[in-house]
Formats: C-alpha cells, sequence, structure tokens
C-alpha cells in the first residue's frame, strides 16, 4: 500500500462521482442529492486526510515536482491547501441552492473545475514529489493511516478552512 496510490485512486472516485452528476437528469432531485451527499462528504474526508497525513510528510521531504516553484514543497503545499478552502468553499456555495435547479448544477460544475485543477496540480507535484523522495515504507505506513481515517469518516468530516501559511509554518 502506498498513499501516494490511495490518493490517485481517491482522484478516479471523485471524478467518477461528478461525472455521475452529470448524467443524472436534473429533475431526478433524489439521485442528485444522494451523490452528491456521498460526493461532498468524499471531497471533504479526502482533503482532511491529507492535510492530516501526506502534506505534513511531504513538507519534509520534498523537493518541488515538475511545474511546482521553489525547491522545497512549501509553495506546493500553500497552493493546496489553498485549494482545499476553495474546494471548501465550493462545496458550501451548492448548498444555497435548490436541487437540480440551473444554479445548482452550475455551482456543482464550479466545484468540479476546482477539484479537477487541485488534483491535476497535486498528481504532478505534490505525489511525484513524494514518490521521489520518501522511502516506500514511509508511503506505507501513511497509507495505512490514510485508509484507516477515510473508512472511520465515511460520512466526511467537519469542513474547517486553514491558513496556507500558518499550515506550513505548523508542518515545515
Amino acid at each position: 500500500m502506498d498513499i501516494t496510490q490511495l490518493i490517485l485512486d481517491d482522484h478516479a472516485e471523485q471524478r467518477r462521482l461528478f461525472s455521475i452528476l452529470e448524467q443524472i437528469d436534473a429533475g431526478d432531485t433524489a439521485a442528485l442529492t444522494a451523490v452528491w451527499g456521498r460526493l461532498s462528504a468524499f471531497l471533504e474526508a479526502h482533503a482532511e486526510a491529507e492535510e492530516r497525513f501526506f502534506y505534513p510528510e511531504l513538507l519534509k521531504v520534498g523537493e518541488a515536482a515538475n511545474d511546482a516553484e521553489g525547491d522545497d514543497a512549501g509553495p506546493e503545499t500553500v497552493d493546496a491547501i489553498e485549494d482545499h478552502n476553495k474546494l471548501r468553499d465550493a462545496v458550501r456555495a451548492v448548498a444555497g441552492h435548490r436541487v437540480g435547479t440551473k444554479a445548482w448544477v452550475e455551482a456543482v460544475g464550479k466545484a468540479n473545475v476546482v477539484n479537477s485543477k487541485h488534483m491535476g496540480e497535486e498528481e504532478r507535484q505534490g505525489l511525484t514529489d513524494f514518490r521521489r523522495n520518501a522511502p516506500l515504507e514511509t508511503r506505507h505506513a501513511l497509507g495505512v493511516r490514510f485508509a484507516a481515517f477515510a473508512a472511520d469518516h465515511i460520512t466526511g468530516v467537519k469542513p474547517v478552512n486553514k491558513d496556507p501559511e500558518t499550515y506550513v509554518e505548523k508542518h515545515g
């Protein structure tokens, strides 16, 4: 088990759930509500698990992969935490609209765009960086903790935005 693969697997599931939402008729509000409920809880639990287990360790070993700025993982982590905050805000914005309406569909679409941008950056930067610089034993141990957290929080966690600079200062 490798935390980087678990994160990639979660990303695939997020893409799948957004795709399912896009294929449900807007009038089927029960199905939309159920799938969105699962996806929104999943997004928050995933972000929190990354913030608890992945990013603190990336800050210790990261050297900035691919198009990441700087020569360590600080800037890419700040960007990731900012992205998580934007996603939390986008998910909250969906709740302000009646399920199935044009405004609701557009808000879900915005959340998808925010999430997709984040996943792409994370896959190119943080995950690549961690695979290059963290030993497999570390990736395995973190994978176990990440998987246990996800299983324990299947219904989600309380969404809390974090100050990216404070986060990096605390964990770096």
